[in-house]
């Protein structure tokens, strides 16, 4: 299988178009949302944005896992619980799909979003299944995590 390769320059300059958050997700304020779709997996399972806020307080709710590199400005968020976080440039969060959270835009975000929807459980136990025999011919041997590696971990807030 090919895979064609594409580099782009200047991500985060990217021609944003509007991106209205729904109406009944706002709190406060009229936040102006706008988005660009910079990248799609060969599977359709993940996708990447830029995507850019004015100030305004809302909702939102993860239908997939995010996450987000916040490129300029900053956000607090706040959970379920009453848990606030203050997110700036530089920041990296992780939100899991089925997660919700409050946003409160003070002035401006820009952020950029790697967004993947989940595989089906059965799925995900046939492919350990899978790798799991594959382990068993090859004579085991186990490939390093990202943690194992020594890479930091993103925040993850639910």
């Amino acid at each position: 299988m090919s895979v064609e390769s594409v580099i782009g320059l200047g991500a985060s300059r990217a021609d944003l178009m509007p991106s209205p958050i729904r109406p009944s997700w706002v709190l406060e304020g009229s936040p102006v949302a706008r988005n660009q779709l910079l990248s799609v997996s060969a599977d359709g399972n993940a996708r990447s944005y830029i995507w850019d806020c004015s100030a305004g307080r809302f909702n939102w709710f993860y239908e997939a896992d995010e996450t987000v590199y916040v490129i300029e400005g900053g956000v607090v968020l706040t959970d379920g619980t009453g848990t606030a976080r203050r997110l700036c440039a530089g920041d990296t969060i992780f939100f899991p799909a089925g997660a919700h959270a409050e946003w409160h835009v003070e002035n401006y975000i820009r952020k950029f979003a790697l967004i993947r929807t989940p595989l089906p459980k059965t799925l995900v136990l046939a492919r350990r299944g899978y790798r799991f025999v594959k382990r068993l011919f090859r004579g085991g041997g186990r490939t390093q995590d990202a943690g194992a590696l020594g890479t930091s971990k993103a925040a993850s807030f639910i």
